[in-house]
Parts: C-alpha cells; structure tokens; sequence
C-alpha cells in the first residue's frame, strides 16, 4: 500500500488538493491518505490531523503576530508525518506553512518525496529562495508557463499544469434575467476578508452613487461570501442605493459574471475568472499603511494583476491604494463605457493570454499525473 500525505493551509489549498486527489483515486485505489487539510479534503475521505482553521493566517501582519502558533503546528505536523511514514508530501499553496514542514521532512527522512503544488512568487519577490527550494523539493507544479525560466536556471524539476480557475468546466445554465429589470449589469468584487471589505465597501459605494448621477441605468451586484453576504448587505442597507444588490451562490455568481457588461474587481486570482469568460474589466485594491509598505519594500514588479505582469504592461487598469477611490474608479469605468474599441482591445490581449495560461486537459488532472508517476 502506497501513502501520500496532502498538506494545505488554507481553504483554497484544500479544495485544489481535493481536485487532484480525486484524479488520483480514479486511476488507483492502493493509496493510504492523510492531511492537514479541510471540508474539500474531508468530502473525498480523507482525514486531516487538526483542524485547518488553526494555521490559516493570510496577511502579512496575521504570520508576524502568529509565529508561535506556526511553529508549533509545524512542529506537530512534522511528527504525525513521520509518523505515517509517507512516500509522497504533496503540499499546496501557503508556503510560509507548507514549505517550512517540507524542508524539515526532507532533512529527517530524505527517502520521501516531496511535490508542492503552486510556486512561491519568486518572480514578484525573493528569487533567491529557488536554490532554497530545490535543497528539499522533488518537483514543483506551476500555474504559470514563464514561471518554469526561474526553476530551469536552478535544476529544480518543474511541470506547468496551468491555472484552476481556467479549467474547462460543465456548468449548468441558469437563468437569472429576472433579477435584474432589464438593466446592464456591472459586477464588483469588494474582496472575500473582512479587512478588504471594510475598505473597499465605502469606496464602491461611493463609487455607484458617482455613477448614478451621471447614468442610473446600471444594476450593480456585489459578488460576496456567504460569511460576508449579510454583512454588505447591512451595510448597503445605510446607502440609498436602490439598484445594487449581494449574491453569494456560486452558480448565481457564474451567471451573473457572465452576463455583466463591466465588472471592477480586487486584485486576486478572482480577476482571472472574470477574464476567463471575457468581461472588462479594472483592477482595485488598498490594505492597511503597514501592510503596504512591508508589500513595497519586497515587491520587485511593476504592476498587480497576472495579466498585466505576464505582458509587462497595463492592458487591465490598476487603482492601487491612493488611487483606489470612488472619483478615479468612476472616471475609468465611466470613460471605458463609452470607448468600445478600448474594450475590445483589452478583450483581444486577455484572451490571448489566458488561452496561454489554459491546460491541455486540466490543471488537477496533470498533478495528479506527475504525483502518480513518483509512485511507480
């Protein structure tokens, strides 16, 4: 019986990790399974040590404050690991987490293999850590085809298996016109953390009412969380605003997306999805003074958004920080409204990367394929 252990640290990582174990139990069924994992992991039978929530720390400020905790957990997870003595430590995302547990496997028990799945930015910032990586890694998984240059230079094996978000998808169709009067609809994406949301909800609100005086011929959807969903809704309550609303159903979400002629939406891997189905749009984003700043002082690219850094230019408009306010969000969108060659110029470029950015079949189905292949 063969053994693999799944390590995530967060949410995302567990329902990618559930994706490409669920490839592998379909070719084989002689796989032991343990994790630090979640309720993905947990729905495709496969038991998690502790519960994930006690190390999802997201910001940058979260890990300061939350060294110990880390280190404990890393402590423990690396026990119950050897413990289970696996041939294979399949980690995904969360490198702060993950890749600190595969480092120190790799020291203690050298004979198992280790496969992380998305590559830390060593594009954005710290490249350095790549001849780190390749001490204790077998072989990394890449979301992204020019990735692969920074991990050739160091002979660390590498696979792109493109990004989730872009995977060929069935989805059932639904029909959502009656829900907004006949009216084009712009989505917005405020964020999916409370922090984002208390500083881009003011923004946006603002931002609609800008619009509204000048055309209120629009029906704006906040697209949320059904953590968060209630609470926009409280706050949008407070505005006067009667042509917005919060949906938080993810088939919904997909329609609407779908059916939007513009979307403004927070930097994040959210952006690719609204490329992916061929939607204008702008990128927003501020956070706390001290996150930002820690952000400049390591980040070494010039722009947020995965569309423009693998173009090296600003084919989706960025409002970051000082710019992410309602008069400058009102003016682009206001001004890419009426210019419909400029939309269909962003269009032509976004399609053109994302079907660059696309795997052959899907990006679980070809990590499953790689971990399976360190099995035979």
């Amino acid at each position: 019986m063969k053994k693999i252990f799944v390590l995530t640290g967060e949410p995302s990582g567990d329902r990618l990790a559930s994706e490409v174990i669920k490839n592998i139990k379909n070719s084989r069924s002689d796989i032991e399974y343990l994790s630090v994992g979640g309720k993905h992991l947990n729905s495709v039978g496969i038991k998690s040590i502790f519960d994930q929530k006690e190390i999802t720390y997201l910001a940058f400020t979260d890990i300061i404050f939350n060294l110990f905790k880390i280190k404990k957990k890393i402590n423990e997870t690396v026990s119950k690991i050897i413990d289970f003595n696996p041939d294979i430590l399949f980690s995904v995302d969360s490198p702060d987490f993950t890749l600190r547990v595969s480092k120190i496997i790799k020291k203690k028990k050298p004979n198992i293999k280790t496969i992380h799945f998305i590559a830390p930015k060593v594009w954005a910032w710290r490249p350095g850590r790549v001849k780190k990586m390749k001490k204790f890694l077998d072989h990394i998984l890449l979301l992204f085809n020019f990735e692969k240059e920074y991990f050739d230079k160091e002979n660390l094996n590498n696979s792109f298996v493109g990004h989730p978000l872009l995977d060929k998808k069935v989805e059932n169709k639904i029909e959502i016109d009656q829900l907004f009067n006949e009216k084009n609809v712009i989505s917005i994406f405020p964020g999916s953390r409370q922090s984002e949301i208390k500083l881009h909800a003011p923004i946006l609100f603002d931002f609609i009412k800008k619009m509204n005086s000048k055309n209120n011929n629009y029906n704006y959807v906040f697209h949320s969380t059904d953590r968060f969903k209630d609470h926009l809704n409280n706050l949008l309550k407070n505005q006067n605003i009667n042509n917005a609303q919060i949906i938080s159903d993810d088939k919904i979400k997909s329609a609407v997306i779908k059916k939007s002629i513009f979307a403004v939406v927070k930097s994040g891997t959210v952006s690719l999805e609204v490329c992916k189905v061929g939607i204008p749009s702008i990128i927003i984003y501020r956070m706390n003074l001290l996150n930002f700043f820690i952000a400049k002082m390591f980040l070494k690219i010039r722009f947020v958004n995965m569309i423009n850094i693998i173009n090296d230019k600003e084919i989706l408009p960025e409002l970051i920080q000082r710019d992410c306010n309602a008069n400058e969000i009102f003016k682009t969108v206001y001004y890419f409204l009426k210019k419909p060659d400029l939309i269909n110029s962003q269009l032509i470029h976004v399609k053109k990367t994302i079907n660059d950015l696309t795997s052959k079949t899907s990006s679980s189905f070809e990590a499953s394929k790689i971990i399976s292949s360190y099995l035979t």
